[in-house]
């Protein structure tokens, strides 16, 4: 937990907060923290600062906070993800929060089993703890909105247009390439990123995005999981814009 969040209704008119539960242990338990000692905080949804401990209180945890920042956000990076098997979901949701995912938009497509939407892993209450465990990893106080789209046809007709950014689209024996991604630079890009399950999107499918505007590219000939996908595709997307801004 290299960032201690906080709701904001944890915090009272002076700044102050008592933590306790999961977060309280990680402090005592890992940190050791002393009353006196600082720790990093965020606000979920607002800014990032430090919190003084002011007492331990047994299990119990009290700081008095100070917000002096808005958490960066140059790459707008919103996942469009065929739903894969419930227990690589877990480490996507994770991972791809890490990685600075903005949205989530969890979708149908023909290789998609119906079983998946009926997981335990897509309950609200589970995938809230997931990304909030990825940002207490990056720092980071953006919760990512997660969207699920049980219909593959209603999505791409209905919400797709109205989606705000540069469409991509992973997908073996397509033209386009990694190094020619339409990545500006340009602070404030918005990127959605489109990416199908391992045996890939169906002709249909493909079209339907590449009909839109996405731009169509592989990473190379071998098959990844889609975990290993993700987090490979987004890495290079911030490199690549990394890059293009100097």
């Amino acid at each position: 937990m290299n960032l201690l969040l906080l709701d904001p209704a944890e915090l009272d008119e002076e700044g102050r907060a008592r933590i306790v539960g999961r977060r309280a242990e990680h402090l005592l338990r890992v940190l050791k923290v002393e009353a006196g000692d600082t720790v990093r905080v965020g606000v979920i949804g607002g800014k990032l600062g430090s919190g003084r401990v002011t007492a331990v209180e047994g299990e119990a945890v009290r700081l008095t906070v100070e917000l002096a920042r808005e958490p960066d956000c140059e790459l707008h990076l919103e996942l469009i993800l065929a739903l894969p098997r419930p227990i690589m979901l877990q480490r996507i949701l994770k991972q791809a929060t890490v990685l600075g995912v903005r949205r989530f938009h969890l979708i149908r497509s023909r290789r998609v089993e119906k079983s998946f939407f009926h997981s335990p892993v897509l309950a609200p209450e589970k995938i809230r703890a997931l990304l909030l465990e990825g940002m207490e990893q990056a720092m980071d106080t953006w919760l990512p909105e997660v969207c699920i789209h049980p219909q593959f046809k209603p999505f791409v007709e209905d919400v797709l247009p109205t989606l705000d950014g540069q469409g991509l689209i992973a997908h073996p024996g397509v033209d386009g390439t990694v190094s020619g991604l339409p990545v500006s630079g340009r602070s404030g890009q918005r990127l959605l990123l489109a990416i199908g399950p391992e045996g890939g999107w169906s002709d249909y499918e493909l079209g339907q995005f590449l009909d839109r505007g996405f731009y169509g590219f592989t990473m190379g000939r071998r098959i990844l999981h889609v975990d290993t996908a993700v987090v490979g595709l987004l890495a290079q997307l911030q490199l690549l814009y990394d890059l293009r801004q100097r």
